[in-house]
């Protein structure tokens, strides 16, 4: 069996910006299938110039079918990644070791963790229980035809774990020190105000959007949405964009727009969250078109957390915070089908350039992952 180095090499070499489908997933099959699994893959959406946008993205459902009425363990994942940027000092897609580290986008965010899954997978006898693993090829980009046409298919064919590990980036310092067992939920909201365009010599003759939306964005970014809660961080908001696209000085704007961002706790819900800025706004004389990205969930700390922080502790000595802070993942959309915990490598070059991630954590975290799959089929 390859290493988990060698694995992640293969991976990393196939180019697969978000949303990605082909040769990085004609990659992971060829891994999958000679240790017994059965393989699925789908390619879901439209093109990205279609009004559905977000497409084409490929999908990859692969089981190892354990006895029959054995526990079914999951690892989940995704397999594209952020464009590389510029200001490499090699090619992103060329794996490369240097030192004590393996360069390359996906190191970390996530193919070396889906490189240690296989690993893992590989040290486990088929009749210890059922794994299947969960990938998709829109995990970094808008999420609409990945996992959750991944779910969909898996619904049809009556698959459903026991237990999920997504594999996500969530140490911090040092390997192990850190697990997800929840996230908050995400609301993008675009705001805007509508007025009429004249001449800024004649302000009687026209209605000028900018003014009401600075007193809108005013209130919103004023607003505290709670202090947090036991698990959780406060919720906060973030204004992430303001435009007018006035070329001309002496012409008052016909409209006016903004977007905010909110990250936000079980204290509240996407769609309560949308309708408080929707009456700030309507109040103001505008208008408010939410998109709710995923709610928060919190996979409460018992079993499953105590069976990985075993895992992490019998590998690396360390004990494992248990958080939910940070961005969000495809967990947000797992949660709703079996206990879902995020675990993997450190994060501290994800998304930059020259992501690079430990050798020796590549082989540590297969470790682990074994660990945690063996003690979760076994009950």
């Amino acid at each position: 069996m390859p290493t988990p180095l060698d694995l992640a090499q293969t991976l990393i070499a196939c180019p697969s910006v978000t949303p990605a489908t082909g040769s990085v997933f004609d990659a992971l099959e060829g891994m999958l299938t000679p240790l017994g699994f059965t393989v699925t893959r789908t390619v879901d959406g439209e093109a990205p110039d279609d009004a559905d946008g977000g497409g084409p993205v490929e999908n990859l459902l692969a089981i190892r079918a354990g006895p029959e009425g054995s526990r079914h363990f999951a690892f989940a994942g995704h397999l594209d990644v952020v464009p590389p940027g510029e200001g490499w000092h090699t090619d992103a897609f060329a794996p490369e070791i240097r030192g004590d580290l393996l360069y390359g986008r996906g190191a970390v965010d996530m193919k070396g963790s889906i490189a240690s899954m296989v690993a893992a997978v590989a040290a486990i006898p088929a009749d210890a229980g059922t794994i299947s693993f969960l990938i998709t090829g829109d995990e970094e980009g808008p999420a609409r035809h990945g996992t959750v046409a991944l779910m969909q298919h898996m619904a049809e064919a009556g698959v459903a774990p026991d237990l999920i590990l997504v594999g996500e980036p969530t140490s911090v310092n040092r390997l192990g020190d850190m697990m997800k067992i929840g996230r908050r939920g995400s609301v993008n909201i675009f705001l805007g105000v509508d007025g009429t365009q004249g001449h800024v010599a004649y302000p009687h003759l026209a209605d000028n959007p900018a003014p009401k939306l600075v007193a809108m964005l005013a209130e919103l970014d004023a607003l505290v949405l709670d202090e947090g809660t036991d698990w959780f961080q406060h919720s906060n908001l973030e204004i992430t964009e303001m435009a007018i696209g006035n070329p001309a000085h002496n012409v008052i704007p016909a409209k006016a727009e903004a977007r905010i961002s909110i990250r936000f706790n079980d204290l509240h819900s996407g769609a309560s969250l949308s309708k408080k800025v929707t009456e700030i706004a309507e109040r103001h004389g505008g208008w408010a078109r939410p998109i709710i990205s995923g709610e928060p969930f919190l996979t409460e700390p018992g079993a499953f957390s105590n069976m990985l922080a075993d895992a992490i502790r019998a590998e690396t000595g360390i004990e494992p915070e248990l958080s939910t802070s940070g961005g969000t993942s495809d967990a947000r959309f797992l949660k709703n089908i079996a206990p879902v915990i995020e675990f993997g490598l450190c994060n501290a070059t994800m998304h930059k350039r020259d992501e690079a991630v430990a050798v020796a954590d590549l082989d540590t975290l297969a470790r682990i992952y074994e660990r945690v799959a063996r003690a979760a089929l076994a009950g």
